[in-house]
């Protein structure tokens, strides 16, 4: 159970990655949300110091994955939001 936990820790966060490349695709971000994404990317870095130091790899994976891949979102979205 431990090894599937531990694989849809890595693969979930890549979900992400659709998104970034629909709004690169489109070259817009203006259907998403900015304070969602703001929302949603506050609350995973507020989770992250528990995750750092939790001696549970899933969470720790899981969390490490979100943060780097979500911050992309973030990044993406205001990016293209600008222009």
């Amino acid at each position: 159970m431990e090894t599937i936990a531990f694989v849809a820790a890595i693969v979930l966060p890549l979900w992400n990655i659709p998104l970034i490349m629909r709004i690169i695709k489109r070259k817009s971000s203006k259907d998403i949300s900015i304070y969602w994404v703001l929302g949603v990317w506050t609350c995973f870095l507020l989770m992250a110091p528990d995750a750092f130091r939790s001696v549970d790899p899933v969470w720790r994976v899981f969390n490490i994955m979100n943060l780097i891949l979500f911050t992309a979102v973030v990044i993406t979205v205001l990016i293209y939001r600008k222009r």
